[in-house]
């Protein structure tokens, strides 16, 4: 299904706004509003686990609330932009910056490619998004964090909280509800 360019643009400024004004706040869930309400939310995270959110609620809830708790102070500002108008699929690249600094004065950021990919769904909404990110850098990024002293409070409960590796939307390899791709 074909889609008009100028919608999709529009929708990409749209979320790109919403985005900032997330990041402002700290507050994620109000995105969940550019999601129909049966739209899929997933990644990969490693070998061993992937994360899904299934309908607009999930969405908001996990992968926009459980999902982005602790990541106040965090900015992930889009530097470019792939959209096919004849599918729908618009490839958002991101970095993800953290508001503290290392000695040198350079922000702590996640090294590699990041993205999300959505399926453009019309009406201004997404049906899907897949999210892509290098698992060993993230890894290695919060343990210069910790080893620095410099994770905030918040983001230290995130990651006790998803130690065990068993909070909601979280699932063993290859069993999400939803295939990713």
């Amino acid at each position: 299904m074909a889609f008009d360019r100028a919608e999709l643009e529009e929708m990409k400024e749209r979320w790109l706004a919403a985005n900032i004004e997330a990041e402002k706040a700290g507050d994620w869930r109000p995105l969940a509003e550019f999601y129909t309400e049966d739209a899929t939310y997933g990644w990969n995270y490693g070998p061993k686990k992937d994360f899904m959110a299934v309908g607009r609620d999930e969405i908001r809830d996990i992968a926009l609330g459980q999902e982005m708790e602790g990541l106040e102070g965090w900015t992930y500002p889009y530097q470019a932009w792939v959209i096919d108008d004849q599918t729908g699929d618009m490839i958002g690249l991101w970095k993800q910056v953290y508001e503290a600094t290392r000695e040198d004065g350079s922000h702590y950021a996640l090294d590699g490619i990041q993205g999300s990919w959505f399926k453009y769904a019309g009406n201004f909404e997404f049906s899907w998004q897949r999210d892509f990110f290098d698992y060993g850098n993230v890894s290695s990024l919060f343990l210069e964090l910790m080893v620095d002293k410099k994770m905030s409070d918040s983001m230290l409960k995130r990651v006790e909280k998803s130690a065990p590796g068993n909070l909601p939307g979280w699932y063993d390899y290859g069993t999400a509800p939803v295939k990713f791709w």
